[in-house]
């Protein structure tokens, strides 16, 4: 009998490799079926309501003065939160001015240690100077709920979660935004499921732009001091409490908070880019299979519709990226025809892993330089 050309054999290689990606992706997506369910506001509370325990926001700030200020609008003297604490990090506009003239404590940064980045920095100083039993973090493009606060701590404190963090829902300012962003996003979900899923602890999720901690024990390990260096902080630090036996959860908020990331196109490609290939927490080879996946399950089978290659397996997975779309429009404030076009940058968004994957040396974002 004689053996296959060698055309024949590569198609089956790359047959099985494309149906061994589709079936690790269903597998991540299926979780979608048993995440843990979102985080609401609950009962109102009353002036005498202790149940939740003292609260303090801590908001690290580095030239927001053109965000900052719904954020303060939003979260001072909101139920239950004690204080907001702004942490200026050597700010060259008018950001610590706005802060202490919507009633909050400003921190003046101090230039970073050997070793720090900017964000872990700020958060660092703003956590050491809280009073509270826990402590919110918030981005400065953060538009909370009022209730958020309170609403996070009765959940971590029902679910016994150490460290919790939580997805808020998206506001995109334009059609190219939002159809960027989407994508990229749903590289997140292919690559570890949705926000609920309950990972391994060295594949533990979160989201640095919300994340709650009681003040004295996170402070007793050091803080941030464990991911003082790292460019995605948020994800190395749930992984290393994980690991060190804390309950980490990281859920659905999108009813309690909005965020706005990027304001263009390109401040989408520059700024998520950095990150989207998770520098420093994920190894090459894990980075590599991730990549692998992202390219034959989700961005391929399009274009090889388009080109009229496809077959029963595109299809499927086609059917299967539709459904992303579905499940994840409730991440966003608007959803439009560039939204529901978003399989279309797929292509770009691995393209933009791939970018992260080989990019060395030291990066640069708002002004700061990470190791």
């Amino acid at each position: 009998m004689t053996s296959p050309p060698a055309r024949t054999r590569l198609r089956y290689v790359v047959l099985a490799a494309r149906a061994g990606a589709g079936a690790v992706a269903i597998a991540r997506l299926a979780g979608a079926a048993r995440t843990a369910p979102p985080v609401t506001p609950g009962d109102p509370l009353t002036p005498d309501d202790t149940t939740t325990g003292s609260i303090s926001v801590v908001i690290p700030a580095r030239d927001e003065a053109d965000r900052i200020g719904p954020l303060l609008d939003a979260i001072i003297d909101a139920p239950g939160v004690d204080e907001v604490i702004v942490v200026d990090d050597q700010s060259s506009d008018a950001t610590a001015s706005i802060a202490v003239a919507a009633g909050a404590t400003v921190v003046d940064g101090t230039p970073l240690p050997d070793g720090w980045a900017g964000k872990a920095w700020a958060l660092q100083q703003g956590l050491e100077a809280a009073g509270s039993e826990w402590v919110l973090t918030l981005d400065a493009d953060a538009r909370p709920d009022p209730r958020l606060p309170s609403a996070m701590v009765r959940r971590a404190v029902g679910d016994s979660i150490d460290f919790l963090t939580v997805g808020g829902r998206f506001e995109c300012p334009t059609r190219a935004t939002r159809w960027l962003h989407a994508s990229m996003l749903t590289t997140l979900v292919y690559r570890f499921g949705p926000p609920g899923t309950v990972n391994r602890p060295e594949r533990a999720m979160a989201n640095g732009q919300c994340m709650l901690v009681r003040r004295a024990d996170f402070l007793a390990i050091g803080g941030m001091s464990p991911v003082s260096g790292e460019v995605v902080e948020d994800i190395a630090l749930a992984r290393r409490l994980a690991t060190r036996g804390w309950s980490v959860g990281f859920l659905d908020a999108a009813d309690l908070l909005t965020v706005r990331m990027f304001e263009s196109l390109t401040d989408t490609w520059t700024g998520w880019g950095r990150s989207l290939s998770l520098p420093g927490v994920e190894s090459r080879s894990r980075q590599l299979f991730d990549l692998a996946v992202v390219v034959l399950a989700q961005a391929a089978p399009l274009p090889r519709l388009i080109l009229r290659r496809s077959d029963l397996l595109d299809i499927g997975l086609l059917a299967i990226r539709v459904g992303t779309l579905v499940g994840t429009r409730t991440a966003y404030d608007r959803v439009d025809v560039a939204y529901w076009l978003s399989p279309l940058a797929d292509s770009a968004s691995a393209a933009s892993i791939g970018r992260g994957i080989a990019r060395r040396g030291r990066q640069t974002w708002r002004g700061r330089r990470y190791p």
